[in-house]
């Protein structure tokens, strides 16, 4: 269901819907423990898609 692949906004969805789920209260312990293992993987992703970003744009800035 959750995909590692995508834009940084659909990332960013990805984690929205997996708070949402953790938090709703019905998700059993063993699937929150999936769903965080699965929302920390984004995060990561997420952070290294900005560094990449912000690589980009300090390379512009300085004229290259």
């Amino acid at each position: 269901m959750w995909t590692m692949t995508g834009t940084y906004e659909e990332k960013i969805e990805e984690l929205r819907q997996i708070i949402a789920k953790i938090e709703d209260g019905t998700t059993s312990l063993d699937e929150s423990m999936k769903l965080y293992e699965q929302g920390a993987a984004l995060v990561k992703q997420c952070e290294t898609l900005l560094a990449d970003a912000e690589e980009k744009i300090t390379t512009l800035a300085r004229g290259a």
